[in-house]
């Protein structure tokens, strides 16, 4: 099945609520003297299962808008992988704020979506691994 053309004004504006979203979600605030960054998710996680529930939930918008965009499947899937990833390293109690800081899922699928449609640009703190 071929893949649908991706309209540049779809993905450019969906590539800019997905910055917007990873920056407050995952690099939003930095730590004094060091360089580790941290949003909302695992502030939002220290409420046992409903925090990373719904950090989750706003998790799957970058989804819903990288499918609008045109991205493919097989991408998709592997952004709902890093947003499932996420949810259950936050889930483990007390210590599960520690890996759901540093996995950056939403950062993770910024980089998927910026591949995919072809925006190389990385905003400022956004610093992770490999996605």
């Amino acid at each position: 099945m071929a893949r649908a053309p991706i309209d540049p004004h779809r993905a450019a504006r969906a590539l800019e609520r997905v910055r917007a979203l990873s920056h407050w979600m995952d690099t939003r605030y930095r730590i004094p003297g060091t360089g580790f960054r941290f949003g909302l998710d695992p502030i939002i996680g220290l409420l046992p299962i409903a925090g990373d529930t719904a950090s989750m939930l706003v998790g799957v918008v970058p989804i819903v808008l990288a499918k609008r965009a045109g991205v493919r499947r097989r991408v998709l899937l592997r952004m709902a992988a890093n947003l499932g990833l996420d949810w259950l390293l936050g889930l483990v109690p007390l210590i599960g704020v520690v890996p759901d800081a540093w996995y950056k899922a939403n950062v993770r699928n910024l980089r998927l979506m910026e591949r995919e449609l072809g925006s190389g640009r990385r905003p400022a703190g956004h610093t992770v691994g490999d996605a």
